[in-house]
């Protein structure tokens, strides 16, 4: 998944989930994107957190 697809879906699943969501690089290199409450992977991976809360 590109960057801005992975960006748009956050966004999306941030603002309908109401919840923080993580953008993150997995093992093979792609982009992915859940929960910041359910990640549980080494925190460098992070790439960006998309938070609906903030302004």
């Amino acid at each position: 998944m590109s960057f801005s697809d992975a960006h748009a879906f956050a966004f999306s699943l941030a603002t309908s989930l109401m919840a923080v969501i993580v953008i993150f690089r997995a093992g093979d290199g792609t982009l992915s994107v859940m929960p910041a409450s359910e990640y549980d992977g080494d925190l460098s991976q992070i790439v960006r957190e998309i938070d609906p809360f903030a302004p």
